[in-house]
């Protein structure tokens, strides 16, 4: 495998890894040249598509670049690690090619996203919401944050508001 870092096709593998509900094996790499670290994953190309039914009712092909991209959005300058992004995709993923053939709907997607991401992080959960939801004025925003505000907080999450409301 070739080095991103200074190009040269000298590795070894120092660590080996399944992924993604076993369909992709990640692998932990260092070049022996410039002795930094990167990570490769390898897997099957399928010849059956997953399609995904956006609320338009359009179908588009499934990637999971998409809900990475959306997370990382979401968790911007927030205490979640790119592992827990990651992690999030993969839960999200192993349900999705558990319980579906050939088409998903975005909504179950993004509902299956956000209640992952509510337990790890309350803020970047509401980031998400008012994108995927599309609130249509601050009422509803306020809706879903109180609702947030109701389940029980993870240890170590800071908290979104104080008990006067406030934001602390």
């Amino acid at each position: 495998m070739r080095c991103p870092f200074c190009k040269e096709d000298q590795d070894k593998v120092i660590d080996s890894r399944s992924s993604e509900a076993g369909r992709v094996i990640r692998r932990r790499r260092k070049c022996l040249v410039c002795k930094r670290r990167f990570t490769t994953y390898e897997k099957v190309v399928e010849s059956l598509k997953l399609y995904v039914v956006k609320k338009d009712g359009s179908r588009v092909p499934y990637e999971r670049d998409k809900i990475i991209a959306g997370l990382q959005k979401a968790c911007y300058k927030r205490h979640v690690s790119a592992e827990q992004i990651q992690q999030i995709a993969d839960k999200v993923e192993e349900m999705i090619f558990k319980n579906f053939d050939k088409e998903v709907s975005s909504v179950l997607i993004g509902e299956c996203v956000m209640k992952r991401l509510r337990r790890i992080d309350k803020v970047a959960y509401i980031r998400f919401a008012s994108v995927y939801r599309d609130f249509r004025d601050a009422g509803e925003l306020i809706a879903e944050v109180s609702e947030a505000i109701k389940h029980v907080e993870p240890a170590g999450q800071p908290m979104l508001f104080n008990d006067e409301g406030e934001v602390p």
